[in-house]
């Protein structure tokens, strides 16, 4: 009878446990968990893909979006596999990273009635991106392009000139002292790095500005981290979002930071009367891609493709130009003659990008958006560091920890020296006392 009545309650809990488990299935299939960086999308464009989605499917969608700062935040959570995002939005060389440890899932392009708009991305960045793919994976099978821009120099022209700001040597100047705020990313501040001290070698065409930046020999490393010691006096501040703002009102006068940031920067300080530029340095720079993935871990994968999609119509493409400031991927007529800007002087060859789209090699558009032919012939793609990431790290650290001068370093030893004989007085004291009172005891006997 006890046995019989013990299988009746296993039964009964495990028709509740897999109504529970089809519960939460069900659930998560109407889920879709979004991990972006901040201030990187139109909050109406999100908003819109849910109804957008069930047009196209006759389902429902609800969105759960998180932001991240830094790539290898982003990363680690992809990688402990804690995290069930299901689109993230990685820069190229995590994206490789991701490749190589089999991180990602293939994008399906089964839209049903929805046409396949990924093909509206310019050949220019698949191409690029398709250099980091592996021997049994193409790039562009698991990553969209989304966004992409040069790392450069944002400056207030009341203080800096514009030739100045066309060489990286405007970071080094002593004249800056305390100035400048430099992106927190280790990535960019290492090949800046690199570059500067191979100045003269780039300009006598005796090495490449792609063979510098992704040179990660000991040599390499060591020359890095003495350059980025060189340039910290000048360095009033590490940031990830907030220069842009900070250069809007006048705290600085240089910005090392990408071309969306500067964009956006250069228009708000506009508003308040401070003037504001941007410049790729001569001795070259990186140029960056941004792309949307499927994380293996990811729950739905459909509507993760569905998304990534929808991003690729170039109207929701202009909205988020507009809203953010960066550059989309996607290279179609409509956005050429959105972007088109007859105010603008001079013309610059955007045929690289566009295609074959007349009128796009010589173009009058914003400049710092949409990098002449010229600027990105100097530019290049950083790569994956793969196992030797971890000593540019320890560099990086050892960089932005070396903040101590002398008469600090001498001043925390004296405090905790003081500590330290004030601690051994007391011991001593206590001691002293436990005998005096001891000895008290004794008499009093």
């Amino acid at each position: 009878m006890m046995k019989r009545l013990i299988n009746i309650l296993i039964s009964l809990c495990s028709i509740v446990l897999l109504t529970s488990c089809g519960n939460l299935v069900r659930e998560r299939s109407h889920i879709l968990k979004i991990y972006n960086w901040a201030d990187y999308i139109d909050e109406e464009v999100l908003a819109e893909f849910p109804i957008w989605y069930k047009q196209q499917t006759g389902e429902d969608i609800r969105i759960i979006y998180q932001v991240f700062d830094i790539n290898e935040i982003m990363l680690t959570k992809i990688e402990r596999g804690h995290e069930d995002f299901d689109v993230v939005c990685p820069s190229e060389y995590i994206i490789e990273r991701m490749l190589r440890k089999n991180l990602l899932l293939p994008i399906d392009r089964n839209f049903g009635k929805a046409p396949d708009y990924t093909p509206n991305v310019s050949p220019y960045i698949r191409q690029e991106l398709n250099k980091i793919s592996l021997p049994e994976r193409t790039t562009t099978d698991y990553a969209v392009p989304y966004m992409w821009g040069t790392a450069g120099i944002l400056f207030n022209k009341k203080f800096i000139t514009t030739e100045e700001a066309s060489s990286w040597h405007s970071l080094w100047n002593p004249k800056n002292k305390g100035k400048i705020l430099m992106k927190d990313s280790y990535r960019d501040a290492y090949g800046t790095a690199i570059i500067y001290a191979h100045a003269k070698q780039l300009t006598d065409s005796a090495i490449t500005v792609e063979q510098l930046m992704n040179d990660n020999s000991p040599e390499a490393i060591y020359l890095a981290e003495k350059y980025l010691k060189m340039m910290k006096p000048n360095i009033a501040g590490w940031e990830a979002d907030f220069g842009k703002e900070m250069m809007t009102k006048g705290k600085a006068w240089i910005n090392f930071t990408w071309s969306g940031d500067a964009v956006w920067a250069i228009e708000e300080a506009d508003a308040v009367g401070v003037e504001l530029d941007y410049a790729v340095p001569r001795e070259g720079s990186n140029i960056w891609y941004d792309g949307w993935v499927i994380p293996r871990y990811a729950r739905n994968v459909k509507a993760a493709s569905y998304f990534i999609n929808y991003l690729c119509q170039p109207e929701v493409a202009l909205r988020n130009m507009d809203a953010i400031g960066y550059v989309s991927a996607v290279a179609t007529s409509e956005i050429m003659e959105a972007k088109r800007d007859t105010t603008i002087k001079g013309f610059s060859d955007l045929s690289y990008f566009f295609g074959n789209i007349a009128g796009a090699d010589s173009l009058q558009i914003n400049p710092v958006q949409y990098p002449d032919r010229k600027i990105v012939e100097r530019c290049a793609m950083i790569r994956d560091f793969g196992n030797r990431t971890e000593l540019v790290l320890e560099m990086w650290s050892r960089v932005k920890g070396d903040n101590l001068n002398n008469g600090i370093v001498l001043l925390i030893f004296a405090v905790f020296g003081i500590l330290f004989v004030w601690l051994v007085y007391g011991k001593i004291r206590r001691h002293k006392q436990k005998q005096r009172h001891h000895l008290r005891r004794k008499r009093e006997k």
